[in-house]
């Protein structure tokens, strides 16, 4: 037993080498919103297109926040800040030189609609805007073509990327995915 400086006494302190979560170098961000992800896979079932198979779903289930006539919106699985969206052409083709005068137009009207939503929704300072063609370049789903929308703010810059090779996400995905598609327009 120990005493402290007014005579309490306490058990002697034990080594925490032996205890759960002891730090060992790792980051740990608890993100629940994902275990669907992981229980139902990354994929689609069998060796179906995540991007094929995600408009036969309901938009919840498939993060889905906007269908078009060539093209829809859907929140990023694996996003890189909050409200990340890609959009997507309902064909199932995989390099943007592919896509016909039609997908082009909606692929950017969807995309300047989505801008203008999560500013609303969300108050970005700023996006990056882009696709990765090819595996190559980084495309994580190359053979279905999807352009990004990824929301910037002023503040959203520390040192976790950096340092630690952790993102923090302020909102789960489907509280994100509800957000924006309450705040896209209605023909």
């Amino acid at each position: 037993m120990t005493r402290d400086y007014d005579g309490t006494e306490y058990p002697d302190a034990e080594s925490s080498s032996a205890f759960a979560g002891v730090p060992d170098g790792f980051a740990r961000l608890w993100t629940p919103h994902r275990i669907a992800y992981i229980e139902q896979g990354g994929a689609a079932p069998g060796d179906a297109c995540v991007f094929c198979t995600a408009p036969t779903l309901p938009d919840e289930q498939a993060l889905i926040v906007h269908r078009g006539v060539k093209a829809y919106a859907l929140l990023n699985l694996f996003p890189y800040n909050s409200g990340h969206l890609l959009v997507v052409p309902y064909r199932h083709i995989a390099l943007y030189d592919e896509a016909d005068a039609e997908e082009v137009a909606e692929i950017g009207a969807i995309t300047q609609t989505a801008m203008r939503v999560i500013r609303q929704t969300s108050h970005a300072d700023g996006f990056n805007l882009g696709m990765n063609q090819g595996a190559i370049a980084g495309a994580g789903i190359a053979a279905h073509l999807h352009q990004h929308v990824v929301p910037r703010w002023a503040t959203d810059a520390n040192f976790f990327p950096i340092v630690a090779r952790t993102k923090a996400l302020p909102k789960l995905l489907g509280e994100a995915r509800q957000e924006i598609a309450d705040a896209w327009p209605r023909p």
